[in-house]
């Protein structure tokens, strides 16, 4: 095991490309911020602090070598015992921070602090039980872009009623310039993630274990597919295996980073209702989506709405209107433009159902703008009136809905 040494030197040899530090100061404290995740579970308070009275390094000096523990202890204002318990846990972790290290430098993952400019400051609001760093896959900017961000969430074992709603409001969020944060689960998480970057949106998927490894590995296509657009972050380092405390704790980072939940499908005991409690602790709004009564997949919904403060979501308006963008530009449904037949009939009516067609020569049939025409042919795509196929675009014979053919 080789020792943890805090010096501008050693920090940057361990860090490699994971980050670039703007100066040794940098260096160093990024160092014990990815060596801390590598000690800590998601939202350790006694660690949170710590780090936040004495700094991630000067905290972590103190607990490698014991000599400043008591000092540390009255600076972060915790007990003496409660200190000593915590360096008792984290302590026989130190041996894992090089391979962990080595494989988020392998992987191409980078590391994301609070000292960071991309770095997300609505996490700010679980105060010392904030994540100590971030590690993501894909764009780190999407984390701090102005644009509201809704949590879509729910049952991994959705209905097809769940995943068709989800779609529909990951779509229309994408088409509203609203970015939808998830679990990359499937179901309701897999379907949001995956109308959103059909409709040409932003999403964030937030994982529970290390981003090396994809987990569900059914979902390997569509995680890669946000790191390519949008970003996949996890709190936990590579190396770390998703637990069931991990994916509750990955679910308040869902909550903290989008300004409102909305819960689309859960059962009576579904993580989705733990997702939604955080979300209420924290002060975000929360919405609902009800069902069937008689569906189990939603009965998680139907408890929410009746004993929180969370609003029912029956449309793309109350989703605007629960994030406070209730006026903000964009139509209720993609389609909305007069009588539903409208863009929907222009679009189909310039496609084929025995050739496909590609995006620029459907949007020149049907006189749209290429970006509008991808937009609206995604929407199709999520109805199920149109294939996408390696030669291009085909209207799905028997699904002509709204055209006068």
């Amino acid at each position: 095991m080789n020792p943890i040494t805090l010096t501008p030197g050693a920090a940057r040899r361990a860090l490699g490309a994971c980050v670039e530090p703007a100066d040794d100061t940098d260096a160093v404290g990024a160092y014990a911020r990815a060596v801390w995740s590598v000690l800590t579970e998601p939202g350790d308070r006694v660690a949170g602090e710590l780090i936040l009275a004495l700094g991630p390094a000067d905290a972590l000096d103190a607990m490698l070598y014991g000599s400043g523990v008591p000092a540390a202890a009255r600076a972060a204002g915790l007990g003496a015992a409660e200190l000593a318990a915590g360096r008792a846990r984290w302590m026989p972790r130190r041996g894992g921070v090089e391979a962990s290290l080595e494989v988020a430098r392998r992987a191409g993952v980078q590391l994301l602090t609070p000292e960071d400019a991309d770095w997300p400051r609505r996490a700010e609001v679980l105060g010392p039980c904030a994540p100590i760093c971030l590690w993501v896959r894909g764009d780190a900017r999407v984390l701090t872009d102005p644009a509201p961000a809704v949590a879509l969430v729910g049952a991994r074992a959705s209905s097809a009623y769940g995943e068709h709603v989800a779609s529909e409001l990951a779509a229309e969020s994408a088409l509203s310039g609203i970015s939808v944060y998830s679990g990359g689960a499937y179901g309701i998480d897999a379907a949001a993630h995956r109308a959103t970057l059909t409709a040409g949106g932003t999403t964030v998927a937030l994982m529970a274990g290390g981003l090396e490894r994809v987990y569900p590995v059914g979902n390997q296509s569509l995680i890669d597919d946000i790191a390519r657009r949008g970003a996949v972050v996890a709190e936990v380092p590579c190396g770390t295996v998703p637990t069931k405390f991990r994916f509750l704790a990955r679910n308040r980072l869902i909550a903290a980073l989008s300004d409102g939940t909305v819960v689309v499908e859960a059962g009576w005991r579904s993580g989705a209702i733990n997702t939604a409690n955080h979300a209420q602790d924290l002060g975000r709004p929360l919405g609902v989506v009800p069902g069937p009564i008689t569906s189990a997949s939603s009965m998680g919904c139907h408890r929410l709405l009746r004993e929180s403060e969370a609003v029912c979501i029956t449309g793309m308006a109350d989703v605007r209107e629960l994030l406070g963008v209730a006026g903000a530009a964009g139509p209720e449904s993609l389609f909305d433009a007069g009588p539903y037949t409208d863009q929907r009939t222009r679009i189909l009516d310039a496609m084929s159902t025995r050739s496909a067609r590609s995006t620029g020569d459907i949007a020149r049939r049907g006189g749209f703008d290429p970006d509008e025409a991808a937009a609206l042919l995604g929407m199709l795509e999520l109805d199920g009136a149109v294939h996408r196929g390696a030669a291009g675009w085909s209207r799905v014979a028997g699904n002509d809905r709204g055209t006068g053919r």
